[in-house]
């Protein structure tokens, strides 16, 4: 199995943290990693992020997303509407960017989880107020939570292959 292989196929969610910072080189890994990302058009990706290790802003985060209570560092990920090429799909660039981040996470031997935001408007618009976002043209996506994996949360191998979910030439 390759390298890439075997991050693709031991990325887990890992949703409890060991108390361990994480460096902000790996923190700069991990957005470098978000921003190659494919977007709809080059030059028109819509990603910002928001980089949270304040304890206080974390507590306040999992106020809403219960998820971020234990992690060291969450990245929000903001989708800047205005510099996005297709109005209609700036959640699918971001899914990219969002799934980068993850798998680069894992790389440097981390654990992450994607906590959804978008598309439900009271969690977007709980995240934008927090965070001082308009909400019009920075519309909060997602929170990736960063850290060490708390003991029986490690990233392994899980078979999910299915073959009765693949379909050829028609449904």
């Amino acid at each position: 199995m390759s390298d890439f292989e075997e991050i693709i196929n031991t990325r887990r969610s890992i949703r409890q943290y060991a108390d361990k910072e994480v460096s902000d080189e790996d923190i700069l890994k991990i957005l470098k990693a978000g921003m190659q990302a494919p977007g709809s058009r080059l030059g028109a990706e819509p990603w910002e992020f928001v980089v949270i290790k304040n304890k206080d802003t974390l507590m306040k985060l999992a106020e809403i997303k219960p998820r971020v209570k234990t992690a060291p560092v969450a990245i929000l990920l903001v989708a800047n509407i205005d510099r996005a090429f297709y109005k209609a799909h700036w959640q699918q660039d971001m899914s990219a960017a969002c799934e980068n981040m993850l798998l680069e996470a894992v790389n440097l031997g981390l654990g992450g989880l994607w906590n959804g935001v978008a598309p439900t408007e009271e969690t977007m618009a709980k995240v934008a107020e927090l965070f001082d976002l308009d909400n019009e043209t920075h519309v909060p996506f997602s929170i990736v939570t960063i850290g060490y994996p708390a003991e029986g949360w490690e990233n392994k191998f899980m078979d999910k292959f299915d073959e009765e979910r693949i379909h050829y030439e028609k449904y």
